[in-house]
């Protein structure tokens, strides 16, 4: 991985906390972590120089918001070439019911998790965004019915082998 970036315990434990609560302090994070606060401001300003760190989001609760049905669509375009997918990837970005768009292998090119109303909603979405489109040739629908985060996401450490249990 020519890409990675060398951390050690600090860093890993600063990214830890910081996944948890991004919102945390550099006093507090350097309290945990057992150094300075400046040390712990260099080491994050470094995380974050290295790419390690992309940024801060806020996670709204798309339910409260009138949202409620989730769901993914698996969408295949047709033909699958380079001038169609620029456009169809930024229309989708722009939707407001998109939450994520991932670009696959295999049968299907694209995996699309949006938020919508409710089943009319979401099969307007479907019919008006999607299958109306002529580079759309199919949509295959699958609603989420309850989603968990996971991570953190940190790197493995060296020699560590994943257990079965």
């Amino acid at each position: 991985m020519a890409d990675s970036v060398e951390l050690d315990a600090v860093d890993l434990h600063i990214l830890r906390l910081l996944q948890n609560d991004a919102r945390s302090t550099y006093r507090e994070l350097a309290a945990e972590v057992g150094v300075a606060p400046s040390t712990c401001l260099d080491r994050v300003s470094r995380l974050r120089r290295t790419g390690v760190i992309l940024g801060h989001r806020l996670q709204l609760n798309p339910a409260k918001l009138g949202r409620g049905l989730e769901a993914l669509l698996l969408v295949q375009v047709r033909p699958h070439r380079r001038e169609l997918i620029g456009p169809f990837v930024e229309r989708v970005r722009a939707l407001p019911e998109s939450r994520a768009l991932f670009h696959l292998t295999g049968p299907d090119d694209y995996l699309v998790h949006v938020a919508v109303a409710d089943p009319a909603d979401l099969q307007r979405l479907v019919l008006d965004a999607f299958t109306s489109r002529r580079e759309v040739a199919r949509v295959e629908t699958r609603l989420i019915f309850q989603q968990w985060e996971c991570g953190p996401l940190l790197p493995p450490v060296p020699g560590a082998h994943l257990s079965a249990d």
